[in-house]
């Protein structure tokens, strides 16, 4: 992508992006991350204190809010439905993603070449016919 780095370590983890390799793996739930670091940030995850428990998997969650959002799977609940198509979503981000189908609006830029996209996935795609 023609980006330069001062040290080499910050080059490899800059390719990383490019290759979608991700090396280091959570021994708990076998996530996988590009840097140590974010590993390091992710372990906090396992151990930070969870009171609210899913009575029907255990699951635990810091906050009520999430606790509701993950119950929805349960129940089949979809509480966000969208105005133009009635399709209904379990969250507020999902329903706003979604919104974009009906919509014109292209957030993601590509600073090679401009072209706009949807989803940020999308671009991530697409920056990699300009390496």
């Amino acid at each position: 992508c023609g980006k330069s780095f001062r040290w080499n370590c910050n080059l490899i983890e800059h390719q990383r992006i490019h290759t979608g390799e991700r090396p280091y793996e959570c021994d708990k739930c076998r996530n996988r991350f590009l840097t140590s670091s974010d590993l390091l940030r992710h372990y906090q995850t396992h151990m930070e204190e969870r009171p609210f428990q899913c009575p029907d998997s255990g699951k635990g969650f810091k906050d009520n809010s999430s606790f509701i959002t993950h119950w929805c799977i349960h129940t089949g609940e979809r509480p966000y439905e969208c105005n133009k198509c009635r399709k209904r979503f379990l969250t507020s981000s999902h329903i706003l993603k979604h919104y974009r189908i009906h919509t014109e609006e292209r957030p993601f830029q590509c600073p090679d070449c401009g072209k706009g996209f949807k989803h940020s996935s999308h671009l991530i795609t697409h920056r990699r016919i300009h390496t």
